[in-house]
């Protein structure tokens, strides 16, 4: 009975799911989050095996075995044309970046994230630095909790969701990138969410929150501009 492989320690998700040719197949190569790890830690930082296997506390051999399989995926998809996919693999987080001042949620219960400024939902996912936390138990709101990011990009933020226990997203724009990183994480997402945080999480459990599958914000900031205006889909959403 072969021994049971040895859960893969890596820093985050990746900012960027996919890379594709412009004239190339159909066809992809999938390269797991823990062989995308060994490729940044030692071709992108330039890390030696010994100090990589360190890193993801595993052996050096495993980490010679991930690096040669990497390595003949993407040479497969720079020979042949094929599109790179990241996902899925056998791995963990970072025990430091788990140290978050995040409280436990309880069985029962269902956690909302909303991207949070000043009451709002804040609209860029890839800059929030606060998220409000909403502990949900049988349609009721049973704790609430403002908690400050842990860095910017995507990638970290929807890591951080993930150590956080969350189950939902609600968010004004968000990027593809970010989307595929909160589908790995297992959290659904409500997106071109705008207007009132509290009311926004109301109207979720009450069942009137639209998402906005196409919600995307991939514009300048800095620029004048609205993103994602939908508030409680599109509706008034009453609250007694």
């Amino acid at each position: 009975m072969p021994r049971p492989q040895k859960c893969r320690r890596i820093c985050g998700y990746p900012d960027y799911w996919s890379f594709s040719p412009d004239d190339g197949s159909a066809e992809s190569v999938v390269l797991s989050l823990d062989e995308f790890e060994v490729i940044r830690l030692i071709d992108w930082l330039g890390k030696t095996q010994e100090e990589s296997a360190n890193e993801m506390q595993v052996a050096r051999t495993t980490i010679t075995s991930i690096y040669d399989c990497a390595r003949k995926k993407i040479a497969d998809a720079l020979v042949n044309g094929k599109r790179i996919r990241i996902s899925g693999g056998n791995y963990r987080f970072y025990e430091e970046k788990t140290q978050i001042s995040v409280s436990k949620k309880g069985s029962n219960c269902m956690r909302i994230a909303v991207t949070y400024e000043n009451g709002e939902v804040f609209q860029h996912f890839g800059h929030t630095e606060q998220f409000k936390l909403f502990d949900v138990e049988n349609g009721t709101i049973v704790k609430e909790q403002v908690v400050d990011t842990n860095g910017q990009g995507h990638g970290a933020l929807a890591g951080f969701l993930k150590q956080s226990e969350a189950d939902i997203l609600i968010c004004g724009g968000i990027g593809g990138g970010a989307q595929m990183a909160l589908a790995e994480a297992g959290i659904k997402l409500y997106a071109g969410i705008s207007g009132n945080a509290d009311e926004a999480v109301k109207c979720l459990i009450a069942g009137n929150l639209q998402q906005i599958t196409n919600a995307t914000c991939d514009h300048h900031h800095g620029e004048e501009h609205q993103c994602g205006e939908h508030g409680c889909g599109n509706h008034e959403c009453h609250h007694n």
